[in-house]
């Protein structure tokens, strides 16, 4: 793509812009804000990508790597301010999902092991992981919070503090998986996926790019179960005191 034609995709920015103007909706410094901040960091990732494939040293790889997910972690961690320890909750998440998807990924071949496809792979990852921990923090606060009353029902007549969480639990773990369960079955369909169009439009053979949408799609799919339970076993304890008693004032941390 020359600079002309990239500069001349800014006519769809003025068009939010024009039309946020037009019925006053207020988005105009953020429609701003968020597209500069978009051409900075991606411009950035640019070229620091580039280097790091040229390089292709594997202290460069894990940086990049180690990178995401810090900044994945410092998003998804706002959303659970109510569980203690968070942060290093959503860390173990995170961490342990990149290595289960990475291992099977490079220890079966399936990919080589180079930095083209560790570093996009794991940024697809991270940041799926990142999306479903905050969807499953809202919904699992949301639930605690509404049923409490049942859970400590529960907790008076002799259960276990995962008894009483229990339905709470899996409602919050389905709830996350959903968006990425429904979106897959429309896949082809209703959409071609990101992956899939940047590779035929790059000129690669149709049938290669959906093996490699496939892998994508497989790899997302483990990646939203993975999370979202692994993150509500290690989340649900936090939630009671050692008499196996409802904690209602909880922080961050």
């Amino acid at each position: 793509m020359s600079p002309v034609a990239l500069s001349l995709t800014l006519i769809f920015v003025l068009i939010p812009l024009v039309l946020s103007k037009t019925l006053h909706l207020g988005l105009e410094k953020d429609t701003l804000i968020a597209t500069v901040r978009s051409i900075i960091q991606l411009f950035a990732v640019g070229y620091i990508l580039k280097f790091v494939f040229e390089s292709d040293s594997w202290t460069y790889i894990l940086l990049m790597v180690v990178l995401m997910i810090l900044a994945a972690v410092q998003n998804a961690r706002k959303k659970g301010k109510s569980i203690s320890g968070i942060t290093w909750k959503i860390t173990a998440t995170i961490v342990a999902v990149e290595v289960l998807t990475q291992g099977i990924l490079l220890g079966f071949s399936i990919v080589p092991a180079e930095a083209q496809y560790i570093i996009p792979i794991s940024g697809m990852v991270v940041g799926n992981s990142m999306v479903l921990s905050i969807l499953f923090l809202n919904r699992f606060t949301a639930e605690t919070e509404a049923h409490q009353d049942r859970t400590e029902l529960i907790l008076s007549l002799g259960g276990t503090p995962k008894q009483a969480i229990h339905a709470q639990l899996t409602d919050a773990i389905k709830a996350s998986m959903i968006p990425t369960i429904e979106s897959q079955k429309t896949m082809g369909l209703v959409q071609l996926p990101g992956m899939m169009s940047g590779q035929i439009i790059a000129g690669a053979d149709p049938v290669q790019a959906v093996q490699f949408q496939l892998l994508i799609l497989f790899l997302l799919l483990t990646t939203a179960a993975v999370s979202s339970i692994l993150l509500g076993f290690l989340s649900y304890p936090s939630l009671f005191n050692e008499r196996m008693q409802l904690l209602r004032e909880r922080g961050i941390d």
